[in-house]
């Protein structure tokens, strides 16, 4: 009898296994908007660098919009028949939602005042004082965890995703007005598939993994 521990674990699996880059979509079929808020609400589970949650979301639903981002990104088709366009940004300035992250943590009991007070101050003081170039890093490496949890959180309702990064970061920002303080990542169109995504292969885990040395 399988227990519901293990049953957990296979349809975990199955969504692992079933999450292909989709970029043939149904352009009829919508996402309701709360759908996408819990989807990104779910992701936001992810780790993320002192629990910064650096990570920021513009969600790209207006048709019009989507038709003039084609173009800067390359004129891939599923930037207008995808659902949305979920564009991930980083927050190069996460230090100034430390103190609030922290604040709540103590309001559910997950810290004592003393201790989000003194993880506040250190928290602050360490990415005050890194390179812009650093807290990019920062800002990309959280944007990268917290994308594939919203592929397979979207795959686990049905949905179909492809992460990109082939678009024009500066034109993107002039388009949508961004603030420097945001650093665009990663595209996220999602909807239902016209078609299967492609199958790929893997390389082998023993040509990719180094046990002790390399």
């Amino acid at each position: 009898m399988t227990t519901q521990t293990e049953a957990q674990v296979q349809t975990f699996l199955e969504v692992l296994e079933g999450r292909h880059s989709v970029r043939h979509y149904d352009p009829e079929f919508k996402i309701a908007k709360e759908e996408i808020e819990e989807i990104l609400k779910l992701a936001t589970k992810s780790p993320s660098s002192s629990n910064t949650q650096s990570w920021r979301f513009l969600v790209v639903t207006d048709q019009e919009l989507k038709k003039q981002l084609l173009p800067i990104a390359n004129n891939q088709q599923q930037i207008v028949d995808s659902s949305a366009v979920i564009v991930l940004l980083g927050d190069l300035e996460l230090y100034k939602h430390v103190e609030k992250i922290n604040n709540l943590a103590v309001e559910a009991g997950y810290m004592t005042e003393e201790f989000a007070k003194q993880f506040t101050e250190n928290s602050v003081k360490l990415y005050t004082s890194i390179p812009k170039e650093r807290l990019h890093e920062v800002a990309v490496f959280d944007a990268g965890l917290v994308a594939m949890q919203i592929m397979l959180v979207a795959k686990s309702k049905g949905y179909d995703t492809v992460p990109m990064g082939g678009y024009d970061r500066q034109k993107l920002k002039e388009f949508f007005n961004i603030p420097d303080r945001y650093a665009p990542t990663i595209l996220i169109p999602i909807g239902k598939a016209a078609t299967e995504g492609r199958l790929t292969s893997r390389l082998p885990i023993e040509d990719i993994t180094f046990w002790n040395k390399i």
